[in-house]
């Protein structure tokens, strides 16, 4: 049998939640993206969507996670969203977990499990839902593990 994951023996961490919350989009971390400050990666992300700056003014504005991924859902994406997200979603996640850092070195000490995403709202890019699904979140957390391990 192939094995998905290059640690699959040494269990997953399944829920973004609880003690594994800080793995979470909706952590509360400073990131940067084109020279805005933003109160979280889903804040970032959101505002990544579009080009237009007055929107992304909006987005910095929102007080939670929450609110900043329903706005996301009402805007119109940029031309290039499709070949950009990954890109955009590494950059800000590696601002987050920085080598050194409380955060970096918490999810360090997550190695060797693997990461994944897992959510019941039907997000089948970024996690796992109903045994469906990319799960590019928990790859990428998973990298940028092994980077600064």
């Amino acid at each position: 049998m192939t094995k998905l994951f290059e640690y699959e023996d040494f269990g997953s961490i399944e829920s973004f939640s609880g003690v594994n919350r800080f793995l979470s989009n909706f952590w509360p971390c400073e990131v940067e993206f084109e020279g805005m400050i933003f109160r979280s990666v889903e804040a970032g992300y959101v505002a990544s969507k579009t080009l237009d700056l007055e929107i992304r003014k909006q987005v910095q504005q929102l007080d939670s996670s929450g609110k900043c991924k329903a706005f996301g859902k009402t805007i119109i994406l940029r031309p290039d969203w499709k070949d950009v997200k990954l890109k955009v979603m590494e950059h800000l996640l590696r601002q987050k977990f920085k080598k050194g850092s409380e955060l970096g070195d918490k999810l360090v000490e997550t190695f060797p499990k693997i990461l994944i995403e897992c959510n019941t709202w039907n997000d089948t890019f970024w996690g796992i839902c109903n045994n469906d699904g990319k799960n590019h979140l928990g790859k990428l957390l998973m990298k940028i593990r092994k980077d600064i391990k």
